[in-house]
């Protein structure tokens, strides 16, 4: 079990859980990251007492250290790129965790890694954008990169133990959203409000949406493909609406295994952290008699058009999938603001990858690569809808 760790993302939903774990198992935290919330900042800070936290504007920052002057206990306080850095690479920390939400999370991974720092991961999109430059990197080093996301901790824990190249398929499965059994035109007009009301999981805005159009399942995918070196089109999405059965895996001979437990992210948070030991934790206990029928079913992915898009993009590989994800995070952001329609999303991503294939492709991205198109992906994508500044 991790004895320190830094963590970027500290006051969205899986920071939140992860200073929870901390807490229950007694795991220092040496640094923190946010973005705006001066206050949960402040909060964190008072308790956890880490050597050094960071906001994303100097004002913020600025504003966090006259509110901690005088607390008894040394903190330094950063912001912007520079103070996200230094989080990710605190000297103290065993690990990293990775929480930040979308692409923004993928520089701050590899200066960590860089530093020697292993990762635990539950920014799908550092995978999804720059995995060609996440896993050999990790690999190199003969550092761990530890899955929090739960499908992929239930993946990860499903094959501990397994003989090289036994697994023959990875059965990804994945809630359906607030839409599942609805029509394509039945959707044209939903609003923000209703997509961010997920039958099963609380998360953030940005995640939410991802799972209403099934484009969360198809970034898990293509992490997936990263993170268990296997071809996307190995990786089967299963619905399964009660999300009790995380994922499971299929071996070489057929035997398939699942593991399961109540939808609370703080256990897979907990399995990486504590790894390679089994902890008491305060998660709440799976009953199977309580739990009712679980039902699977198949994803519609002409209703649900963006997990045949990221399908398409990790067939294709390179640059695209990183096209895939600006476009993806960009729409989500205009739907979020009331400026574009729900089925709209899909509709930009789409013509973002095929103006990518065009114009831009590159087989094998660097990081600069991935961030430049990153960057472009968004600014067509803005310039097409009138937002660009």
């Amino acid at each position: 079990m991790v004895r320190s760790l830094s963590l970027l993302g500290s006051t969205g939903s899986i920071g939140t859980q992860t200073l929870a774990v901390a807490r229950t198992l007694g795991i220092r935290v040496d640094a923190l990251a946010a973005g705006r919330s001066v206050d949960a900042l402040e909060r964190q800070v008072r308790e956890f007492r880490p050597r050094l936290a960071s906001l994303a504007a100097e004002a913020d920052a600025a504003a966090l250290r006259r509110r901690l002057a005088g607390c008894g206990f040394p903190v330094e306080v950063l912001h912007g790129d520079e103070g996200v850095r230094a989080v990710a690479t605190c000297a103290e920390a065993e690990i990293v965790v990775a929480a930040m939400v979308g692409v923004a999370g993928l520089v701050p991974v590899v200066r960590a890694l860089e530093a020697g720092k292993g990762i635990a991961l539950a920014n799908k999109e550092t995978l999804v954008a720059g995995g060609s430059v996440v896993m050999p990197l990790a690999r190199s080093r003969d550092l761990p990169l530890l899955p929090v996301d739960s499908e992929h901790s239930a993946v990860w824990q499903c094959l501990q133990g397994a003989p090289a190249g036994s697994l023959a398929r990875i059965l990804l499965t994945a809630s359906g959203g607030p839409f599942r059994g609805r029509s394509k035109a039945s959707l044209e007009g939903v609003t923000a409000e209703q997509a961010l009301a997920h039958p099963t999981w609380r998360m953030g805005g940005k995640i939410t949406i991802d799972s209403a159009t099934l484009m969360n399942k198809g970034l898990e995918v293509i992490e997936a493909h990263w993170l268990f070196d296997v071809p996307v089109d190995r990786v089967t999405v299963v619905v399964h609406p009660q999300s009790i059965l995380h994922s499971m895996v299929e071996f070489a001979d057929g035997s398939v295994l699942a593991q399961m437990g109540r939808p609370d992210m703080k256990l897979p948070i907990q399995v990486a952290l504590s790894y390679p030991d089994r902890v008491p934790g305060d998660c709440p206990r799976f009953d199977p008699l309580a739990c009712g029928p679980l039902t699977f079913e198949a994803p519609d992915p002409e209703t649900f058009r963006c997990l045949a898009l990221a399908y398409e993009a990790g067939r294709t590989g390179g640059s695209l999938p990183a096209a895939m994800n600006a476009a993806n995070e960009a729409a989500v952001a205009l739907f979020l603001d009331g400026r574009i329609g729900f089925l709209d999303i899909a509709r930009r991503i789409e013509e973002a990858m095929e103006a990518h294939l065009a114009s831009g492709f590159v087989a094998h991205p660097t990081l600069e690569d991935i961030l430049a198109l990153d960057a472009e992906t968004r600014r067509r994508l803005a310039e097409r809808t009138g937002t660009h500044r």
